[in-house]
This record gives structure tokens, sequence and C-alpha cells, in this order.
């Protein structure tokens, strides 16, 4: 079975919906034959690091709210965070372009390494709180999960694998993605959203047991109005992060 995730590193419920899965997956009695691929997206492809300005302060200003509102729907994050064992530290958060750690994940990808970087760049954003656009955080970054610190620094000053970064961001428009994570199961079904453990459960126990072709993606999990109080208003609801 492959499973194609698409995400971003700024993206919270990505790294919540990451958990999930692997939660469903750690009893998954066929989890030695599940391949994960883990797919580049960007939600704000003009991000850049602006000093003196917090996570808070850029939601309430891009969304028209109040500072206070955006702090408390980050809280309230950080706490469904909590509850999959994940800190974020929303206080400190450097809101960050997140295109050269998409190549260097796909560089890491060619080294047998996407799972821990993907890992790494994900909590080095919501936990450590460091700027994943500086070249010197990503090379020690990568040197901490296996990789080359040299070959990665020069992989950064080229613009290797950009293309193949840019490659799944269109196939993702292809798709009609418009938030992530997004989860795709043998190219059968879908799964958009964090959604909770029992639905990854329901949807790798379907794919496995089908041979079939299915007639189209299918996308499964619940658009239930009450998910979105686990969300906010801020471009992520419904577990997910829009662009």
């Amino acid at each position: 079975m492959r499973i194609d995730i698409w995400s971003d590193y700024a993206c919270p419920f990505c790294y919540i919906g990451k958990r999930r899965l692997e939660h469903a997956l750690s009893q998954f009695p066929h989890r030695d034959q599940v391949e994960v691929v883990f797919r580049s997206f960007e939600l704000d492809p003009n991000a850049k690091v602006q000093p003196g300005k917090d996570i808070h302060d850029m939601l309430a200003t891009k969304y028209g709210m109040t500072r206070e509102k955006a702090k408390a729907m980050n809280e309230q994050l950080a706490e469904q965070a909590r509850g999959v064992g994940l800190e974020f530290n929303f206080d400190t958060v450097v809101h960050a372009n997140t295109f050269d750690s998409h190549r260097l994940n796909r560089y890491a990808a060619a080294q047998g390494k996407a799972a821990e970087m993907t890992e790494r760049l994900l909590r080095a954003y919501f936990t450590d709180t460091l700027n994943i656009s500086d070249h010197e955080v990503l090379v020690a970054l990568a040197a901490e999960v296996g990789l080359d610190a040299a070959a990665v620094s020069t992989l950064l000053k080229s613009d290797t694998y950009a293309d193949a970064a840019n490659g799944d961001i269109e196939e993702a428009r292809r798709l009609n993605v418009t938030g992530v994570p997004f989860f795709v199961f043998n190219s059968k079904y879908a799964v958009s959203g964090a959604q909770p453990g029992p639905v990854f459960t329901e949807v790798l126990d379907t794919v496995w047991a089908e041979e079939q072709e299915a007639p189209a993606l299918q996308v499964l999990g619940s658009s239930d109005p009450a998910a979105s109080a686990n969300g906010n208003e801020d471009g992520c609801a419904d577990g997910s992060c829009k662009l």
C-alpha cells in the first residue's frame, strides 16, 4: 500500500494529522507493507520572516481579527497538539517561507531519510520555533538526521529539486487539493484534513481489502461543522489548513 501525503511544514494540522496516521499505522497488521511518501505543498508561497511581528499579530492582520482572538485560536490548536503528544509554541513561532524546506526533503527522500527529515522540520517549526527558511538552520537540521551537511549547503545554494517540489504542488492542483494535510491511499481514496484516528484505520482496512480499481478518487472523513470548533478561522479549520 502507498500513502501520498501533501503537507506543509507551517501547517499545524499537518503535524497533528501525521501523528494520527502514525498511530493508526502502529496498530495496522500490515504496517511493514505500507510505503509513506511525503509530497510538497505551499500554503503561503510569499511568506517571509517579519522581525517584530509574531504569528498572532500576522493572523490578526491577515484575517481582520483581534490579536486576542488569534491567540485564543492558536491556544486551541496547541491543546489539540498536546492530545497527540506534540508541543506547539505559537508565541515564538517564526513565520517563514517553506519552499527550501520542501527542496531539502526531496533530497532527503533520495537518501532514504524523508520520514526523519519531515518529522524534524515540523518539530523545528512548531516546537523549537526555528526559522526554517534560514539555510544554516536547514543544514544543521539535515545533519541531525544523518544527511551530509556540505551536500545540503551546496543544494540550498542552487535550485536543485525545485522542479520536483513544484511538480508536487502542480499535481495537488490537478487533484483539486485546496487544503492540507491531504492523504491519498493507493490512488483510490483520499482523506482530507487531520481526521480522527478511526477514519485512518477505516481507510487502511478498506484499501487493503480491496483489489479492484476504484473508478475515481473518493474523499473520506467527516465534514461535520462541529469539527470547526477544533480548528479556527485563520484558514485552518475542519482539520486542515487552506490556501
